[in-house]
């Protein structure tokens, strides 16, 4: 090699290195830029979502707010009663009425009782008797019986007759609440109790029938005050 290639040689060597020192200072320098710009983004990056975060919490707290949950004690179900015993008073037979199978009548209490062989009463029930003094107290018995019959005026019907004394001039006895010629009931349940009626002893249907059933001719009535 010639002595005057040699410092060529070293001063390209030395362009590289030149270039090299260069570029690994740019390097530094951007790099210590960099690390200078990174904190201060983060920190106004921060700035600002504190700042996002403060004025926007009210709001959607506001609007978060969830009232509290209430459950109603459910209500306790009602004791059930125990369910009373169910107890029906007959009404005790007036004195001096008589003995053995029989009809009694009770003009007081406007009130009828069959009452079987054995001394026990079958059915008791209200009636509506005469409005008039004319039917005496006493023994008596079924003379006849119509299973239709009109009133002695011609005013109206009744049913199931069953006749045991005369009046002033007309049979008494018994029969279903009187019905008018236009269909009409001359009298209401709710009224039996009460003396209504002309001169015979006035009873509800069903009861009528029951008597009816009941009485046979020559089946024993009393009558007491």
């Amino acid at each position: 090699m010639s002595k005057h290639r040699a410092p060529h040689r070293m001063v390209r060597r030395r362009g590289r290195v030149g270039a090299m020192g260069l570029s690994v200072g740019l390097t530094i320098a951007i790099g210590t830029a960099s690390v200078g710009i990174l904190p201060q983004l983060k920190a106004d990056l921060a700035a600002a979502d504190t700042s996002t975060v403060a004025s926007a919490a009210p709001a959607a707290i506001e609007k978060a707010t969830i009232d509290p949950l209430v459950i109603p004690e459910p209500t306790p179900a009602p004791k059930r009663r125990a369910a009373a015993a169910s107890v029906t008073k007959v009404a005790a037979l007036p004195e001096g009425s008589g003995s053995g199978r029989r009809i009694v009548f009770d003009q007081s209490d406007q009130r009828v009782w069959l009452v079987g062989n054995d001394g026990k009463v079958k059915r008791t029930y209200p009636v509506s008797g005469s409005r008039f003094d004319n039917l005496q107290p006493g023994s008596y018995s079924v003379q006849s019986r119509s299973r239709h019959a009109t009133a002695f005026d011609g005013s109206g019907t009744m049913e199931y007759f069953v006749r045991f004394a005369t009046g002033f001039s007309e049979p008494i006895g018994f029969h279903s609440v009187p019905r008018y010629n236009t269909g009409e009931l001359e009298q209401t349940k709710a009224q039996l109790g009460t003396p209504l009626s002309a001169g015979c002893v006035r009873q509800w249907m069903p009861d009528a029938i029951a008597l009816w059933e009941f009485a046979p001719i020559g089946t024993k009535v009393i009558v007491t005050a």
